[in-house]
């Protein structure tokens, strides 16, 4: 309901002169009009009055609404569900693709790519491996062969990583989230977090990966960088304050998709990518969760086939 304007400081005063001149005339006094009404029993608004005046002007940053969920005093993004995406980690992106949301390799994109992308009004999330070696990227020199365990399964030229290290990994996670922040990316994909579940060649357990998670997720935010939460579905219960939004593979085909649930319930979205199955056998559940789902080729490439 709107509230009623307040009394013009004019029209106060001179309410406040004409009672004061009626008071002492009653009272046949012969003073001044203007000299004999106290202020106490002037009818002007005081305090029951201001209850139908506006409020005082409240600070810009609370009038402006923030998106739940979003840190206190942050501006980072913050994945809603429902939103569309596209995941290409092949070179050129096809910018033309209508999802709000692109998924790009972090090296393999410039800068004005990103540009291009904000332009038609997308975001844009930088793919990071973090918790794995790869031969073929700028600063793989700088990885101590100490930190290299074992090959990942299907991908020969990786090898894990001992996130065990976090003295030694912490810097290099850093300089690749300072590329993500330098090249206008808006979030980051840091894959492989859940090698403490794989055969690394390193006595992980379940507590050295929420460090490490956590470790990652502390220097994205520090960055202004939303960051997701790859696969590691065991550990979302713990990680689920720490991130702000989840990317999974397959959850549909090895029917784990209940476990993402608690990131909708939160607010924040969860994007999922199945390769094997038609869309046919995925997309009802991916709907009734709120799940931003599409099937894709297992190289990610352009094509997609959403949901």
């Amino acid at each position: 309901m709107r509230k009623q304007p307040p009394i013009q400081a004019g029209t106060r005063l001179w309410l406040a002169v004409c009672l004061g001149f009626c008071l002492c005339l009653l009272a046949g006094c012969s003073g001044a009009p203007g000299t004999s009404a106290p202020s106490t029993s002037a009818p002007g608004p005081g305090p029951t009055r201001r209850t139908t005046a506006p409020p005082p002007p409240l600070p810009s940053t609370t009038l402006s609404p923030s998106p739940p969920m979003r840190v206190a005093g942050g501006g980072r993004w913050q994945p809603r569900p429902g939103l569309t995406w596209q995941w290409q980690l092949t070179t050129p992106v096809d910018v033309s693709v209508v999802a709000d949301v692109y998924d790009i390799d972090s090296v393999d994109n410039s800068a004005q790519v990103v540009a291009a992308l904000h332009a038609a009004g997308r975001k844009v999330v930088c793919y990071v491996n973090v918790g794995a070696w790869e031969p073929y990227r700028p600063d793989a020199a700088r990885f101590p062969s100490s930190l290299l365990g074992k090959p990942l399964d299907g991908w020969p030229d990786e090898r894990w990583l001992d996130i065990r290290r976090l003295d030694v990994l912490r810097p290099l996670i850093a300089q690749r989230l300072d590329v993500c922040k330098a090249k206008g990316f808006d979030a980051v994909e840091p894959d492989q977090l859940d090698g403490y579940a794989n055969d690394t060649g390193f006595p992980l357990t379940a507590a050295d990966q929420l460090a490490f998670n956590r470790l990652v997720a502390g220097l994205a935010h520090a960055r202004g960088l939303a960051v997701a939460l790859k696969n590691d579905l065991d550990q979302i219960p713990q990680l689920l304050p720490d991130f702000d939004f989840a990317i999974d593979e397959q959850c549909a085909e090895y029917q784990e998709c209940a476990e993402l649930t608690p990131f909708v319930a939160a607010g924040k979205a969860v994007f999922e990518t199945e390769y094997n199955l038609p869309t046919s056998a995925f997309c009802p559940q991916a709907r009734r969760l709120r799940f931003s789902a599409m099937l894709k080729h297992l190289a990610l490439d352009a094509w997609r086939d959403p949901c």
